[in-house]
């Protein structure tokens, strides 16, 4: 059995841990009553603030910018706002999924732990049979029965992780993008380690 923890580490090359605090998960917890997974805390530690392969962000509990907690907080409540009611049945998460209800940033219920610039959303979703993950695109859902690790190694090598059609694989390392700390600053570009492809 692959050790998608490890596997994807070695893609993404050296962690660099600059935020890396332990206190900064537990205060998320305890403000917002998650319990996020330990290979997602794993690689947000490794790697975050950052952009991987021009598309997806992951941000991180203990930096004011990209701050993780807001971004969990303000898009779950962007996506409470929504009108669940008037959904297809086929467009309905709640219906295709068997969820009683679409609760956003709350335990049991769907967290919004990452997202691309193409809109895709990828919710880590607790409760019974937790945990594992749904994403929206284009107002369709998916699910994947994973971790974020194996979730996020299939995306990097080009699986379609948002849908049918929805690779974004880019051959060679995997891209990074160190994202600004303040204003002044740019965006810093560096590549992980050859992966042979």
């Amino acid at each position: 059995m692959t050790d998608y923890l490890t596997a994807v580490m070695a893609m993404l090359g050296p962690a660099e841990n600059r935020y890396a605090d332990p206190s900064a998960w537990n205060r998320l917890r305890d403000e917002l009553g998650v319990e996020l997974p330990a290979d997602y805390r794993t690689l947000v530690d490794a790697y975050a603030p950052v952009k991987l392969n021009w598309h997806l962000y992951l941000d991180h509990p203990a930096t004011e910018r990209w701050n993780l907690v807001e971004h969990l907080r303000d898009t779950a409540e962007a996506w409470s706002d929504n009108d669940w009611d008037d959904l297809d049945a086929d467009d309905d998460p709640r219906l295709l999924f068997g969820l009683t209800e679409l609760t956003f940033g709350a335990e049991p219920g769907l967290w919004p732990i990452t997202g691309t610039d193409r809109g895709e959303t990828v919710f880590l979703v607790t409760g019974p049979e937790s945990p594992w993950l749904l994403v929206s695109r284009d107002q369709e859902w998916y699910r994947y029965d994973m971790g974020f690790a194996e979730w996020l190694y299939r995306y990097l090598i080009g699986e379609d992780m948002a849908g049918p059609n929805s690779s974004a694989f880019y051959p060679g390392p995997v891209t990074f993008e160190r994202r600004p700390m303040t204003a002044e600053e740019r965006p810093e570009p560096w590549q992980g380690p050859s992966r042979g492809m």
